[in-house]
């Protein structure tokens, strides 16, 4: 007869501060002024939020933008790509798609996906192809706080990044918000099975 041991299998999850709130304002900044050095007034130049995880990072850059370096009129939009992603109906779990937010056409203008982690590609891959719902854009960029560089399935690298981190698959990269989380900080979280026989 088998009798269940709640010892055998333990499930933990440790986890290590990646970014500061400090460090995290100090990279919003930079990249808001690498955006300023290539897109100057930002007249053809449109700031694309990927739903969900990209939209509190898109307004904190367009807030630096337009509060702390006085660019005029930023526009920002948000973009859902939950059903143009490749793996859409591969899981068992059904998808709740976001609200996509762009009242406005992206034809000939100057685009930046904005996302906080770059992990596997598939979701800028996914957006490349929503886009185009709202026009053809002249040029698309990549802004992400996060760069897993080693966790790539596409050919997709990011032109503004805040920090690169180099992470196994069991490892997960938590971005938190002020508004939607009460802090700024950035987490690698790493689940670990042990077994005890």
């Amino acid at each position: 007869m088998y009798f269940y041991n709640p010892m055998k299998t333990l499930r933990f999850m440790s986890q290590k501060t990646l970014l500061t709130s400090k460090e995290v304002s100090i990279i919003l900044h930079r990249l808001a002024c690498q955006l300023i050095e290539k897109h100057l007034d930002f007249s053809n130049t449109i700031l694309i939020g990927l739903q969900p995880r990209g939209k509190h990072l898109a307004k904190r850059i367009q807030f630096i933008l337009e509060n702390e370096y006085k660019v005029q009129n930023v526009k920002l939009g948000f973009l859902d790509i939950t059903f143009f992603r490749d793996d859409f109906r591969r899981g068992e779990k059904s998808l709740e798609a976001n609200k996509t937010e762009i009242d406005f056409i992206v034809e000939d203008k100057k685009v930046v996906f904005i996302d906080d982690v770059l992990y596997t590609g598939r979701s800028i891959n996914a957006a490349l192809t929503a886009i185009q719902s709202f026009g053809r854009p002249s040029e698309i960029e990549l802004l992400t706080l996060i760069d897993r560089r080693f966790s790539r399935h596409l050919p997709i690298q990011p032109d503004y990044r805040g920090r690169q981190v180099d992470s196994i698959n069991n490892e997960k990269v938590k971005v938190c918000w002020f508004e939607n989380d009460g802090e700024d900080a950035v987490y690698l979280v790493m689940n670990t099975n042990l077994s005890t026989t």
